[in-house]
This record gives C-alpha cells, sequence and structure tokens, in this order.
C-alpha cells in the first residue's frame, strides 16, 4: 500500500489567512494536534497546538505568528512503512502527501493508520492468535503456515516484534480458526515456544479484550 492510498478526503488544509481560533476549532473537529498549511498547492509546513496555546488574540490571523512550522511529508509513492515511520519519530497526528512535483496532496491522519491497521491484522475476521518466542535462526514463516494448514487452517496475518541486542524474535500468528489447540500442540511437538494464544468464540466473551491487552503489549 502506497501512502496515497490513506489520505483522507475529511481534512482540509489551512492558509495562512486564517485565524487561530479557526485552527484550534478545526484540530477540536479532527482530532489532531496537526494540521498542514499550503498556499495554493505549496505545502508550507504543519503548524501543531501548542504553536497557539500561548497566542492570546484568537483572532490574529496565523501567518502573522512565529510557528516552528515543522516540515515532515512523504511522497505519494511511498510505502506505508514510511509514514509510519515519521508518525512515530516526529510523534505527528497527521502527515503531509506530496506528489513528484512538490504540490500537495493531502494528508494521512493517525485515525486512517488505526485503519490500516485492523485491516492489516484482520482484527474484525473471528479466529485464534498464536505468539511464538523464536530465535532469529528459526525464523521459517513457511514452516509455521505449514503447521497451520496441517490442521485446514491458514493465516490471516502475521506480525514480528524484534528486541534490542538480542537474537528472539516474537512472532505472532492470526489464525482463520475458532479452536487452535490442535495447532498449539503441533508448535509444542515441533519445539515452539508458546508465548501466549488467543481465541475468538462468541462475541459475549472478552476476546476484544484480549487482543486490545495484546496490542498494548506489542506496543502497537
Amino acid at each position: 500500500m502506497f501512502a496515497i492510498d490513506l489520505i483522507g478526503n475529511a481534512i482540509p488544509p489551512l492558509h495562512t489567512s486564517d485565524t487561530v481560533q479557526k485552527v484550534m476549532d478545526r484540530m477540536a473537529e479532527f482530532k489532531v494536534s496537526h494540521l498542514p498549511v499550503v498556499n495554493e498547492e505549496q505545502f508550507l509546513g504543519l503548524v501543531s497546538e501548542d504553536d497557539l496555546i500561548e497566542e492570546p488574540d484568537f483572532e490574529t490571523q496565523i501567518g502573522s505568528l512565529s510557528l516552528s512550522l515543522v516540515n515532515p511529508y512523504v511522497f505519494t509513492d511511498q510505502h506505508i512503512y514510511d509514514v509510519i515511520r515519521i508518525f512515530k519519530e516526529l510523534k505527528l497526528s497527521v502527515v503531509p502527501v506530496l506528489d513528484k512535483k512538490n504540490n500537495y496532496q493531502g494528508v494521512v491522519s493517525i485515525n486512517s493508520m488505526n485503519e490500516y491497521f485492523a485491516e492489516l491484522t484482520s482484527v474484525s475476521v473471528p479466529g485464534g492468535i498464536i505468539v511464538l518466542e523464536i530465535s532469529n535462526r528459526n525464523n521459517s514463516l513457511a514452516h509455521m503456515a505449514q503447521i497451520i494448514e496441517s490442521d485446514n487452517a491458514q493465516v490471516l496475518s502475521s506480525y514480528i516484534r524484534t528486541f534490542p541486542d538480542s537474537t528472539r524474535m516474537e512472532v505472532t500468528l492470526k489464525i482463520n480458526k475458532l479452536d487452535i489447540s490442535n495447532i498449539a500442540s503441533t508448535f509444542l511437538r515441533y519445539n515452539y515456544d508458546i508465548k501466549a494464544t488467543f481465541n475468538h468464540y462468541n462475541q459475549n466473551d472478552n476476546s476484544m479484550e484480549r487482543y486490545d491487552s495484546l496490542m498494548n503489549y506489542l506496543n502497537l
């Protein structure tokens, strides 16, 4: 997936003639703390909530203020992982997207990223989750998939977590089967270390709470 695929049309850009009040209202409306400022199609930078918080006159135009205007962006054809990296490194709530002529195309919001991760990890699809701990020398996704497919199941999504200064890895597998006990047993027979399993049986159980706990554990 490319950056252009996650552009949302709901958040319009700001202009230097917009007032502080308008900027604050728009940030509250879209639940973001950054907004892009443009001059026609030229991207000028991001204004942040911190830039405006000490301005006493809310009718002041933002073009007359001394703004930090951080200038991060990605191009339309960059991979979504580049967008994720900028979100993480700069702690942003939106990431601007430009075309190859440096014309402003839109922004990817943190809400769009949440929806993307939900789709990427097949959150809404019923199934089970297995978390394995392995060494990087034994990292064979093909073998893991073979074990799962041997029980007439398939991998819906997978996620690998590495650790600094360690050969340990965690592999999280979402499987399109509710009862994963046989699959777990097979992993144990092949000497895999199972850290956790999560089964989604019905809408009345606490599976979503357990999934949220897993996501927090993985620092997603």
